[in-house]
């Protein structure tokens, strides 16, 4: 019969580049029976992967302080001397004070908590919190549209809204919903996918679908806003780059009392015709000296998939 410690704590860090993972521990492991006796931890990795056993509080501290030394590093070449300087911030002062502002930003869902990765996602987050409406600008994978969503099933827990509505144009490379086939839910169902995706993650799926059938969460294209007064609701509307100024408009005229607005878009995946102006850029250009009005705009440094994706969208840019 085999006996469990209860006392035995572990946590596994992935990352992306196992290169890290030779310099934390040094040539031969030269660095690991330090590191041990600092966290007060056994250090175990394979590949990519890092395994962190032994008491909970030291684990916690373990992972908490290479974690971060990983995200501060990452981008530039590690001399022994930045990891030595940077394992020296695993002091409880420090870990307590990186806690506390981990906390700050931290958006709690039904199914996670979910934590900001970059200066720029802390930054959204921030002008979520403070603002009525929020404009967040970057290209794929910078997190904009799932920050959004988060945030928006947050203010949902904790019962500051009474409807979450997720909207889109309908207006993806050249297609129009009427040659599309199948019933009104079957035609935008495609245009709303990412939106879906993103509430599954946030939520158990059945929650999502009893509250989808009580309108409670509302996920329609832009059409649909037009007349309506949104009271005590979080409002997202995605792929903004797609509206002409006339349904920006429309669409942030809506907002009513106690509601929130988020509007994401890419500027260089416009799918519009080259002639016509962007809903999103005249918005931004119109709106950007009024004082209560946030605006983000993220870059491929903050860009959360897969490693290729920055440089992908780097090269792009050039």
């Amino acid at each position: 019969m085999n006996i469990v410690n209860p006392s035995l704590h572990q946590k596994q860090l992935e990352f992306e580049d196992n290169q890290f993972l030779v310099s934390l521990f040094g040539s031969h492991d030269k660095n690991l029976k330090v590191l041990e006796e600092k966290f007060q931890v056994k250090l175990y990795n394979r590949g990519n992967l890092l395994s962190i056993k032994g008491k909970r509080d030291p684990v916690e501290k373990a992972y908490f302080i290479i974690e971060g030394l990983y995200n501060r590093l990452k981008n530039k070449n590690m001399s022994q001397e930045d990891l030595e300087q940077n394992i020296d911030l695993a002091k409880p002062d420090y870990i307590k004070e990186q806690i506390e502002q981990d906390n700050k930003y931290m958006i709690a869902t039904k199914s996670k908590a979910i934590y900001p990765k970059t200066k720029n996602q802390e930054k959204l987050i921030r002008e979520l919190q403070t603002k009525d409406i929020v404009f967040a600008i970057g290209p794929a994978g910078t997190g904009k549209t799932y920050l959004a969503v988060a945030y928006g099933v947050s203010l949902f827990v904790q019962g500051k809204i009474n409807r979450l509505i997720l909207s889109r144009p309908a207006v993806e490379a050249g297609e129009r919903l009427g040659f599309l086939p199948g019933d009104m839910k079957e035609k935008i169902d495609p245009y709303l996918r990412p939106l879906y995706d993103s509430l599954y993650e946030m939520m158990p799926g059945e929650e999502v679908d009893r509250r989808v059938l009580n309108n409670a969460i509302e996920i329609a294209p832009l059409a649909f806003m037009r007349g309506r007064t949104l009271n005590k609701s979080f409002i997202i509307l995605d792929e903004a780059q797609n509206t002409l100024p006339t349904q920006m408009k429309m669409f942030l005229t809506r907002l009513g009392k106690d509601s929130k607005m988020v509007i994401t878009g890419d500027l260089s995946q416009k799918d519009l015709p080259d002639n016509v102006k962007s809903g999103m850029l005249d918005a931004i250009e119109k709106l950007e000296k009024v004082k209560d009005i946030g605006f983000v705009h993220l870059n491929s440094s903050d860009v959360c998939r897969h490693g290729l994706v920055e440089k992908i969208i780097n090269a792009y840019d050039k």
